[in-house]
């Protein structure tokens, strides 16, 4: 069995690891991750809490609430103030990202990005006609793509300029801000100016879409319908159980050699995640309908940690090996708060073939199990986003906006996940115990040896004496 497992960790280090880390190692993939958590979570978390006041779970304050529409939308300011405009901070942390991966000054790209978004997104048109409900959609779950977009391009561009011999160079005694702000000029000329016309001539279309209330209606077309027009296609199909179990597979496997699969995957997903999130948040639980966003993942697949292994913690305090054991103990406290490195470079999970497989297989049977229960509407979709921190069963009453069965489901899952971690655990346990037992022979052994050398030693001397 050692031999076997020696085996495949190698073919995995040779093979699988180094695709996977490149994949990781995209700086425009890590510039999305970081913007996503550093400059868009905190404004969506916030803005969740005033969803759920808004929406709250006890039926005779939601009661209230719809009977006074206006307290309603009166709470629900902040919550479209933050989560209703995450793409517009999202412009400015990718730009502001992707600079600091190219070792450029930041805060420039990420302002003309804002700036960017905001031309792109406006129908060019006497802006005295626009209300900020009817543009609000597409500063939020739905501008997410084009947000990204330009975030990259206004980096990208700005560093060439800088690069290059196309951009205003003053003497050396002007001071430095000024030499800064006159190199930042022309690619901000330029880059508001072809947004500009790109938008004018997008905004010169129109389109017929849907409402929330199901009523056909004409739109002046604007950079950020257009791309969801083009990728309606793709976010339809990324909520769908077949894209919900390549990703947790994806997850998992860049998990199984070391790497953070979770942001890699939301570095490429989150666009189509939170599109979805937003919808469900403005349809509210009674109509939300969209499975697969963030908290599908991160709240109810990654229970304790990536690969559910809260289970295993338990498993591991009463453990006969010394090495599980003392995991066990390491890992119980951050496994309240779904952290599992511990478990993961401990046990080990990653590169370790025996217990790679539960690893895959146990987050992929709980994904599936989840979808079933939401599609089937045994469970209201998750809705609401919360820190991954908030302890199993707390975070799945929050996610579902106040529905209990959400906590239940993920009680069932974890029951699901103690049962198929359980003979692989059994089978690594008794590996690690005879390695201990080895080790410990070994020890003893040479112990022995040194005790009769040395034994063998005195009698040596003490005859060198005598003669």
């Amino acid at each position: 069995m050692n031999a076997m497992i020696e085996k495949s960790s190698a073919w995995f280090e040779r093979y699988l690891v180094p695709p996977l880390s490149a994949i990781a190692s995209n700086i425009y993939l890590q510039a999305i991750r970081d913007a996503f958590i550093i400059f868009t979570l905190p404004l969506i978390i916030a803005g969740s809490i005033f969803l759920i006041i808004a929406n709250p779970p006890v039926p005779a304050f939601a009661q209230f609430l719809q009977a006074h529409a206006g307290i309603q939308n009166a709470i629900l300011v902040p919550f479209n103030l933050s989560f209703g405009l995450m793409a517009l901070f999202l412009a400015f942390g990718v730009a502001y990202s992707v600079a600091q991966y190219r070792r450029t000054e930041p805060v420039q790209p990420g302002v003309l990005a804002m700036v960017l978004f905001l031309v792109a997104s406006m129908p060019v048109t006497n802006l005295n006609s626009l209300t900020l409900g009817t543009i609000l959609p597409y500063l939020g779950g739905q501008g997410l793509l084009i947000a990204i977009l330009i975030g990259i391009l206004s980096s990208e561009v700005m560093r060439w300029f800088r690069s290059s011999r196309y951009t205003i160079r003053l003497p050396k005694s002007v001071p430095a801000n000024v030499k800064r702000a006159f190199e930042a000029l022309v690619p901000a000329v330029l880059l508001i100016t072809a947004i500009w016309l790109l938008e004018w001539f997008v905004s010169s279309h129109t389109v017929t879409t849907t409402d929330s209330s199901g009523h056909r209606v004409t739109l002046q077309l604007t950079l950020p319908i257009l791309l969801m027009k083009v990728f309606e296609p793709l976010v339809v199909v990324q909520d769908s159980y077949p894209a919900a179990l390549l990703e947790i597979i994806l997850m998992m496997l860049l998990w199984s050699v070391g790497i953070h699969g979770m942001n890699i995957v939301t570095a490429i997903a989150a666009p189509f995640w939170f599109s979805t999130l937003a919808a469900n948040a403005a349809a509210g639980p009674a109509h939300a309908h969209g499975i697969v966003t963030e908290p599908f993942f991160h709240i109810f697949a990654h229970l304790g940690g990536s690969g559910a292994t809260w289970p295993l913690v338990i498993y591991m305090l009463r453990s006969r090996s010394a090495q599980l054991r003392t995991v066990g103990k390491v890992a119980l406290g951050p496994a309240i708060f779904n952290i599992n490195e511990p478990v993961t470079f401990g046990v080990p999970m990653a590169l370790n073939p025996l217990m790679m497989i539960p690893f895959v297989l146990v987050p992929v049977t709980i994904v599936t199990i989840n979808y079933l229960a939401f599609s089937f509407g045994l469970v209201h979709v998750p809705m609401v986003m919360q820190p991954f921190t908030v302890p199993v069963g707390i975070s799945g009453f929050v996610a579902t906006g106040g529905d209990i069965r959400g906590s239940l489901l993920q009680f069932f899952d974890l029951a699901v996940s103690a049962v198929l971690y359980y003979p692989f655990f059994k089978a690594w346990e008794r590996i690690l115990i005879a390695r201990e037992e080895a080790a410990a022979r070994g020890e003893s052994e040479r112990a022995t040896a040194t005790a009769g050398l040395s034994s063998a030693s005195s009698g040596v001397r003490r005859g060198a004496m005598s003669r």
